[in-house]
């Protein structure tokens, strides 16, 4: 062929290009990068798109919104709103109490709630499967949490059982544990000595409740009543989640919502009632000089720690379901705001009838004193002038108590005259069950149609308990399925079997000493320490910076700087502190428990015999101890590190977001341009506040502990196949 040929048919060509260029130009749309879900610095006044999630991962979902804040909301506030939180704003100042409370639920609480949040949606694993990506190293720590799980839902389950029982007793009338029981002895009819000695509520918990021992020891055989309950209760907890979400979500609408119901309907049948706003008065009363003591601040934040349910792997478990463009961060205020008013208006209502109680008390004294006056006994001037019999308040029984005492100082003892402050009626109800089944359930006898308030308020409890443990099981299944391909009815039906045969031990006769003890050591340190590991593994590990980004990337805005320095330097200081109270208070605290003892018909305090006392530390160092041994299992390669497990819609919306960016570089490639054009608007660097120090994504590699990082953004389509080598991160400060 002629070479002027070649010449025109290569210009007739070039042509046809150009004109076919020119036409692939006429049509199309422009490319903006910044529209990427890989780029997650937002474009100016643009919002950043928010990431897809593919709808069939396989994965269960929420069917709404309100169903997931109900199934939150459930697991954080539980029987600890009711039964802890009025006893410690007792104990420390009253309304004082409230001011260190609120700001460690801010600066501890809403921080690493919400981390606890944005983890689980993120990669939508459970806890064992969200530590495993974020450090393999410190992979322990979903299965410390598993661990504390366990140990807290067998022994929970019990007091739900506990609940059960007492809801049944409520159906009659009168009460059951409103009198003593009369103890006929042939022709004599004289009350059961044990009762007479203590009260009758007393009696009824102690004795035909639990039946129990005087010490640890004596163990006393199974108790039937008991035995059964606890069967009920973990019927009922297997009946709730053994569908996974799809059954505790429904559950939730109720046993989230009832207890506020009866909160409610108490508060107003409690103001109704003589003596309710000395109690309420008595609580917003702030003793400000307990603000300055340390130990107050410790148990607030203990408080804050177990009322949002931190650390128990339940939080995350339920956010893993959620879609990954849901605000957490919303969700993590709006609970913990829920989770503090739900506390205060607990303890409205139980200082509210306890002040109720106090009233009574008043009344039968004074009572007493008017007899004494009447047969002469008292004289008329003990009595003060202002003193109405008729309306007796707080302060003048007060008042003339005092006088009694005084003038009467040998033979005051004689007259059977209990002081009655209301303070001294708090400090009596104690806390957890002594407030639940004696103190509040004495003050219900005294109410109109007592037996109707009893069923609604242990219907209450046992609500409140079935959120929880609902979530606690949640924490402990939601792991082993994601990780293992078991059968979920079959493996949630055997977790309840065998936690049942364990909970035994908690239905012996002394099994209300065990409950103690699990309660004491089995969460306490544990859940500290899990805590504190996830804190670190996030923000000095992973690092604070990638961390907010991805948050940028997923809710479409970025937080506010505040939680950089509180995950970073706060919420990491703050519970070291705690730890070192918490070990300190163990080492001067003697480990013992309170024991009934029968003949005196009152508790003793009773040290552990050496192999509970083994138990007892046996309990914290089985709940820590995967943290060591998956560290050096993981350190000498001897175990995986799940790295190349990622959940399926993590791993489905990386690789169509790069399939995305790979048929954009097509194009452009045809159009002239080259992959990887420098006229792609390249993604704005994430700086610490201090502002100088930009991410390198290349610094990702899969042999450290953020090497599983979510960080899209750090995916392109030039990135090589083969892993990077690895190299040391940057340093966030």
């Amino acid at each position: 062929m002629p070479k002027n040929s070649k010449v025109t048919q290569r210009e007739q060509s070039h042509e046809h290009v150009t004109e076919s260029v020119a036409d692939l130009l006429a049509h199309e749309e422009p490319l903006d990068y910044k529209s990427s879900s890989l780029n997650v610095g937002p474009a100016a006044g643009k919002k950043v798109p928010q990431i897809e999630v593919p709808e069939n991962d396989g994965r269960p979902a929420w069917n709404s919104k309100l169903q997931y804040i109900l199934a939150q909301v459930g697991f954080s506030v539980g029987l600890g709103n009711v039964w802890r939180f009025p006893y410690l704003c007792q104990k420390n100042g009253g309304g004082a109490y409230l001011v260190p409370y609120f700001i460690l639920l801010l600066i501890i609480g809403v921080p690493l709630f919400f981390l606890e949040l944005a983890v689980g949606q993120k990669i939508r694993r459970g806890s064992i499967g969200v530590w495993n990506y974020v450090c393999p190293h410190l992979g322990g720590i979903g299965m410390s949490s598993l661990m504390v799980c366990g140990f807290v839902g067998l022994y929970y389950n019990v007091i739900i059982g506990w609940s059960i029982f007492y809801f049944f007793q409520s159906f009659q009338y009168p009460l059951p544990w409103s009198d003593c029981p009369i103890r006929k002895n042939g022709t004599l009819a004289i009350i059961e000595p044990e009762c007479d000695k203590s009260s009758a509520t007393t009696y009824f918990w102690y004795r035909q409740t639990l039946n129990t021992t005087s010490t640890i020891a004596e163990s006393g055989g199974l108790n039937v009543k008991m035995t059964l309950s606890l069967l009920v209760a973990w019927i009922i907890v297997c009946l709730a989640v053994i569908k996974g979400i799809a059954s505790s979500g429904k559950v939730m609408y109720f046993s989230s919502l009832f207890p506020y119901l009866v909160l409610f309907c108490f508060l107003v049948r409690g103001l109704m009632l003589k003596g309710s706003v000395d109690g309420i008065a008595h609580m917003f009363t702030p003793k400000l000089e307990k603000m300055l003591e340390p130990q107050v601040w410790r148990e607030a934040a203990t408080q804050v720690f177990f009322a949002l349910g931190l650390g128990f792997g339940g939080v995350i478990a339920f956010s893993s379901y959620n879609k990954i463009d849901n605000n957490c961060h919303f969700d993590a205020v709006l609970v913990s705001f829920i989770n503090f008013v739900t506390s205060i208006l607990a303890t409205l209502v139980v200082f509210a009838v306890l002040g109720f109680k106090a009233n009574i008390m008043n009344e039968k004294n004074a009572e007493k004193i008017l007899g004494y006056v009447n047969s002469n006994v008292l004289s008329h001037d003990l009595i003060p002038p202002h003193v109405n019999f008729s309306h007796l308040t707080t302060s003048d029984y007060a008042e003339m108590y005092g006088v009694i005492k005084t003038v009467k100082e040998d033979s005051f003892s004689r007259l059977g005259l209990d002081p009655c402050l209301l303070e001294d009626e708090l400090n009596k109800a104690v806390q957890g069950t002594g407030l639940a089944f004696i103190a509040f359930t004495e003050a219900m006898t005294h109410f109109p149609a007592s037996p109707f308030w009893s069923v609604m308020f242990f219907f209450m409890l046992i609500n409140l308990g079935l959120g929880s443990m609902i979530g606690t099981m949640t924490g402990i299944t939601t792991p082993v399925l994601d990780a293992y391909k078991v059968q979920k009815e079959l493996f949630t039906v055997c977790c309840c079997i065998v936690a049942f045969l364990c909970g035994l031990l908690f239905v012996q006769r002394s099994g209300n000493y065990f409950v103690t003890m699990f309660d004491d050591y089995s969460a306490g340190l544990p859940l500290t320490v899990v805590v504190i590991l996830e804190n670190v593994s996030v923000a000095w590990i992973y690092g604070t910076k990638r961390f907010m980004q991805d948050l940028e990337d997923m809710l479409g805005f970025r937080p506010s700087m505040i939680y950089f320095y509180l995950w970073k330097y706060v919420s990491p200081l703050c519970l070291i502190v705690l730890i070192s109270a918490t070990v300190i208070e163990m080492a001067i605290s003697p480990p013992g428990y309170n024991a009934w003892v029968q003949e005196l018909a009152q508790e003793r305090f009773q040290s552990y015999p050496p192999w509970a006392l083994a138990m007892c530390f046996a309990l914290i160092v089985v709940a820590m101890l995967p943290l060591p041994i998956v560290f050096i299992a993981r350190h000498f390669n001897l175990m995986s590190d799940g790295s190349n497990k990622l959940s399926v819609s993590y791993r489905k919306t990386m690789m169509k977001d790069i399939s995305n960016l790979e048929e954009q570089d097509e194009a452009r490639f045809i159009l002239g341009a080259k992959p990887g054009d420098p006229a792609v608007p390249a993604r704005r660097p994430y700086v610490t506040p201090a502002g100088n120090k930009a991410l390198d994504p290349n610094s990702l590699s899969p042999n450290i502990c953020y090497g599983t990082s979510y960080q899209n953004a750090a995916i392109s389509p030039t990135t090589p196949t083969t892993p990077p080598t690895p190299v040391t991160p940057e340093s966030d400060s």
